[in-house]
């Protein structure tokens, strides 16, 4: 591997939603590499326009965006699957959102957000743990059990609200009853106060590739929009 794409990449995984920029101290105190070295690459990637220099800090860069619209799974997944989300989203009049297996997490690919979420913040790009979401449950629940218990293995079930199932026992029952039914519930697990119905996307070969989900603010979305 090549030290320097390697130092360039820990550069870009500082950011996140919480933190869109960052000082050079800051990139130097999270990867432990001198602001000498820190400050050679990032101005690497300014000029390629994958970071952009604001004053004294940095954020992502717009070529970030025109490499996105290049993913595979964006371009056969997301476009296929957008006028029928927004159909959903005109039905529902919530949010839907769209996700992918991403490692060890779920994450959103294409969202459309309803007037009546609170966040003043897109979910897209987010990454957010399976057991915990209604994406994630669906994906779980269609997934092969070998990478199943991979993923679970990994995670954990950490706690996201007080609502989190974390107990495996507990969770393999939903993920039964998820298959059953063929859909999943998140019961203000992820986030306080939202509450989610969410659906696998399988492949011809009946793999689980993806999941949608529809989003509000109610509980009563749990049971109005089920026939």
């Amino acid at each position: 591997m090549i030290n320097s794409v390697l130092k360039a990449v820990e550069i870009m995984n500082t950011f996140s939603a919480d933190h869109p920029r960052r000082s050079l101290a800051e990139f130097s105190d999270i990867t432990g590499y001198p602001k000498t070295t820190i400050y050679t690459l990032a101005a690497t990637l300014v000029n390629q326009g994958l970071l952009e220099k604001n004053g004294d800090s940095y954020s992502l860069g717009h070529a970030i965006i025109r490499m996105s619209q290049a993913v595979r799974v964006n371009v056969e997944l997301r476009d296929r699957a957008a006028p029928l989300l927004r159909e959903l989203a005109d039905r529902a009049r919530e949010s839907v959102y769209l996700a992918v297996p991403d490692g060890e997490r779920i994450l959103y690919i294409y969202a459309i957000e309803s007037s009546h979420r609170l966040s003043s913040r897109s979910a897209l790009g987010d990454r957010a743990y399976y057991h915990s979401t209604s994406v994630g449950k669906a994906m779980l629940a269609f997934m092969d059990d070998d990478e199943r218990t991979r993923v679970l293995e990994s995670t954990g079930l950490p706690a996201m609200t007080p609502n989190t199932i974390t107990a495996l026992a507990e969770l393999e029952h939903e993920l039964s009853e998820t298959r059953s039914r063929g859909y999943s519930f998140d019961r203000s697990e992820n986030e306080p106060g939202t509450y989610c119905i969410g659906a696998p996307i399988l492949d011809a070969r009946g793999r689980v590739v993806a999941a949608c989900s529809v989003s509000g603010n109610s509980e009563t979305l749990l049971t109005e929009l089920l026939p």
